[in-house]
């Protein structure tokens, strides 16, 4: 059975600036952004998950994540809203919090 991964979007608290990842393990990725950010993530602080997606092998998740990369700012927003119109932080979600 192929490995789960996930493609994911955080943003900075303003909501100006987008990274786009990979990850097997959701939970456990946004909460290294957030405790040990490193490079863009602590640059920008963009640990505020707004959108995440399940992809069926790492593969086929990472030729999702570099897709998204290619799009515009406008179009990655645009897939954004589709799940969270209000760009809403999904952390608590991720998380199992409320």
């Amino acid at each position: 059975m192929p490995k789960t991964g996930y493609v994911y979007i955080t943003m900075n608290k303003n909501r100006t600036v987008l990274y786009v990842g990979v990850t097997s393990k959701l939970k456990q990725r946004i909460r290294t952004h957030q405790d040990n950010p490193a490079g863009f993530v602590k640059q920008y602080n963009v640990h505020y998950c707004v959108y995440f997606e399940k992809v069926l092998g790492m593969m086929n998740a990472i030729n999702r994540e570099k897709q998204i990369k290619r799009w515009s700012r406008d179009k990655k927003l645009a897939l954004i809203k589709k799940m969270n119109p209000e760009l809403k932080f999904s952390n608590e979600e991720i998380f199992g919090e409320s």
